[in-house]
């Protein structure tokens, strides 16, 4: 797919137009307005394609639960039925909320050996709707303070589970890379965090970072990647523990499966495999 129309509807997810403005623009690059609509379910995420983990899957449990310390905010916890003491990690989503793909990542989380939680932001105002674009509007109301108080509270809740271990990471894409790299700046108990292109905090708000961090994009992302350099230069000037990897030819959410256009296999496994054991090292 030219990458003109990708970068578009990147730019459409984000909050840069609204639905109509974008159906004009992508009408104008497809050649028409049928072929602008022959063209959105590539596009879109298709969650029948999301259940990489099966809800029954033998090896986990999952179930929703309450996340005490920011009124109405819930959860969906997997965890591991091996039994013993586990690591523990938070699974933060895009911006369209605790939806079937992010589900199927927490529990890919849990069958790898962690208690997991998708946490969702969305739930104080009443849970993640099926319309993504209802759920960018709502993500669009929370504020730094909301974003920041569900962040440690969801830290708190895991930090304190009797089978945990004591040991707290957080794995965000996009919208929630970009919360990982916040909550670590605002909470000293995250041990680690995985942001998957995900916004940089502020370079003066690095040296407050206590945990080890993952830091993983898109080589395609000119609109995140532009925040690369003065994130690894306060984060090297700090002395920080830091990982940055650059996958060349993805795109912004090439960990997408449930997106046909974005999703790239071969950078989603490898960035994988690093989460993985960059969250083993740093949890244990």
């Amino acid at each position: 797919m030219d990458q003109k129309i990708i970068d578009l509807y990147d730019d459409f997810t984000h909050g840069g137009m609204n639905r109509r403005a974008f159906i004009d623009r992508l009408a104008a690059l497809a050649g028409s307005t049928a072929a602008a609509t022959a063209l959105l379910p590539i596009l879109q995420n298709n969650y029948a394609h999301a259940q990489t983990i099966d809800e029954a899957d033998p090896r986990i449990v999952t179930r929703m639960v309450d996340i005490p310390g920011a009124p109405g905010l819930k959860g969906y916890l997997a965890e591991p039925k091996s039994g013993g003491r586990l690591p523990t990690v938070i699974v933060i989503h895009e911006n369209r909320g605790l939806n079937p793909h992010i589900k199927d990542v927490t529990r890919r989380v849990a069958t790898d050996g962690f208690i997991a939680l998708g946490l969702d932001y969305l739930s104080p105002m009443g849970g993640t709707p099926e319309d993504e674009e209802k759920g960018r509007e709502m993500i669009g109301k929370l504020t730094p303070a909301d974003i920041g108080a569900y962040g440690k509270a969801a830290v708190a809740y895991l930090k304190a589970l009797p089978n945990g271990n004591g040991k707290v990471g957080a794995v965000g894409f996009c919208w929630g890379g970009g919360a990982v790299n916040n909550l670590a700046v605002a909470d000293p108990d995250l041990a680690a965090g995985v942001a998957y292109y995900g916004g940089q905090p502020k370079a003066e708000d690095v040296p407050k970072i206590k945990a080890a961090m993952l830091l993983q994009y898109g080589g395609l992302d000119e609109r995140i990647n532009a925040g690369i350099p003065a994130y690894e230069a306060a984060l090297k000037q700090s002395g920080k523990t830091y990982e940055i990897h650059v996958y060349e030819g993805a795109n912004h959410a090439f960990n997408n499966n449930t997106n046909a256009a974005r999703y790239d296999k071969g950078a989603a496994d490898l960035a994988w495999n690093r989460t993985v054991s960059f969250l083993k090292k740093y949890l244990a």
